[in-house]
């Protein structure tokens, strides 16, 4: 039988997430009268997901995978600090996956009461050991491999996802025009507009794959928009963009394009 859990602590605070109604609602029944957890948020895709945790701050993050629009990893990958993930989904393909991401647990579909309950026990008990800053740090590296592995197993990409605050922008592939490194950011360049995101830009190139070129440590543009090449100073050229744009292009970006062009 299962412990009583001690009403003494503080609420878990639990966000759901996911797209088939019947399933929010039983994980809702599921939890309702239970003192000891707090659904602060129900979700019915990614999108909102990502707005929930930013606004709500959950210490459980209850997400199904299979999902449209975005799927469970990409949320992860969007979230600046995720909460404990418990993965819920009918497809137990994704189980190796999802415990070597560093979720708490999965539980695969349909799944108990007392299923559920269980990796929630073990959610406060990793929140209870994680306490001070170590912890917080250790999940952080552990959602990091999480990301890398995400997106080498989307490479190449069709699409970029971009925070902007609590709401998401997915910029296809070829609407990019180019990306600008910037510090630990990228600026993504698409019809005049910019946005930013928290990755480096060799990692980005590598997930792009062909049809970028890295003219310069600091530069990665799609092929097509490149119009011409022209000296610039001694050793030095620079490329002339569809839009007009002029990137500087380096001795060993020079030579990328040559084999390209």
């Amino acid at each position: 039988m299962r412990s009583v859990q001690s009403t003494s602590r503080p609420p878990l605070r639990l966000v759901i997430v996911d797209d088939e109604p019947p399933a929010r609602d039983l994980l809702r029944q599921y939890l309702d009268g239970r003192e000891e957890y707090e659904v602060v948020a129900l979700c019915k895709d990614g999108f909102e997901a990502v707005k929930a945790v930013e606004e709500h701050r959950p210490q459980v993050l209850l997400l199904d995978i299979q999902m449209p629009k975005l799927d469970g990893f990409e949320v992860i990958e969007l979230l600046d600090e995720p909460p404990l993930l418990v993965f819920t989904t009918a497809y137990d393909e994704y189980a190796l996956k999802a415990f070597e991401v560093a979720a708490v647990d999965y539980l695969l579909k349909p799944f108990a009461a007392e299923r559920l309950f269980q990796a929630l026990d073990r959610a406060r008990a990793r929140l209870e050991l994680e306490s001070g800053e170590v912890g917080a740090s250790s999940r952080r590296e552990e959602i990091d491999r999480l990301r890398r592995a995400h997106r080498r197993s989307q490479a190449p990409l069709a699409r970029v996802l971009v925070r902007e605050g609590a709401s998401v922008r997915v910029l296809p592939r070829n609407e990019i025009d180019y990306l600008e490194a910037r510090n630990d950011n990228v600026a993504i360049h698409v019809g005049g507009r910019v946005y930013r995101k928290k990755q480096p830009l060799g990692e980005l190139e590598e997930l792009l794959g062909d049809g970028f070129v890295r003219i310069h440590r600091g530069y990665l543009v799609q092929i097509d928009r490149l119009r011409r090449i022209e000296p610039y100073a001694k050793d030095s050229r620079v490329a002339f963009l569809a839009d007009g744009t002029r990137l500087p292009v380096s001795r060993t970006g020079y030579d990328r394009l040559k084999g390209l062009l």
